[in-house]
């Protein structure tokens, strides 16, 4: 198993350990790609209802593709094609959020409209988000500037994701708590970053 496989593993396990503490049972998987926390949802019975976004109707069409045959019409399913910075009224009613790898690809003069959407519209109890650590970059041979993706328009280093979850907590009611997801480096962290921001009544992570 490679590592970039074995993280990916160990990212979507935490996620779903995270909303597994917040005792959500409808949850809205933002930014799905093609499917692999949704179908690690729909996996447990203990989640009721998984809607499922992406702007990419490809990686939407990959998700039904890759669903197992018993979980392919599955009622507790709702897929939808749009971006989680515009409200749409399918994702109104759920509990909880995971936006898994998703922050870093929008311009970041989007993450305002972002944070209008799913952390002010949508009133969630638990929202989790993961994202590169850009302070590990170095250990993976990428220099100033670069980026893990072509596609991300960022990749924060943890005191700057920290300051900024710490915001939209304050500014929406939310507790936060981190996580670091991966091999940890005793200087510059683990790969992957993660917040949890819960309601009083949620558990959020350590």
């Amino acid at each position: 198993m490679s590592m970039l496989t074995a993280l990916h593993e160990q990212r979507l396990l935490a996620v779903c350990q995270a909303l597994k503490r917040s005792q959500a049972r409808l949850v809205l998987d933002l930014g799905c790609g093609s499917g692999a926390l949704t179908t690690l949802l729909l996996n447990d019975p203990g989640f009721e209802a998984i809607l499922a976004m992406d702007r990419s109707s490809a990686a939407l069409a990959a998700l039904r593709q890759n669903l197992a045959p018993d979980l392919a019409p599955d009622r507790r399913l709702t897929l939808v094609h749009g971006s989680w910075t515009e409200v749409h009224a399918p994702c109104r009613n759920y509990q909880a959020a995971a936006l898994v790898e998703t922050i870093e690809h929008l311009d970041p003069r989007d993450l305002s409209r972002m944070e209008n959407t799913v952390f002010s519209a949508y009133d969630l109890d638990c929202i989790v988000v993961t994202t590169p650590n850009g302070d590990y970059n170095t250990l993976l041979g990428l220099g100033p500037g670069q980026f893990r993706d072509p596609d991300h328009r960022f990749e924060w280093p943890r005191v700057k994701f920290r300051k900024w979850c710490r915001g939209l907590a304050a500014r929406h009611g939310y507790q936060v708590g981190f996580g670091d997801i991966g091999d940890q480096d005793p200087e510059l962290g683990a790969p992957t970053q993660m917040a949890v921001f819960s309601r009083a009544s949620s558990a959020s992570a350590t």
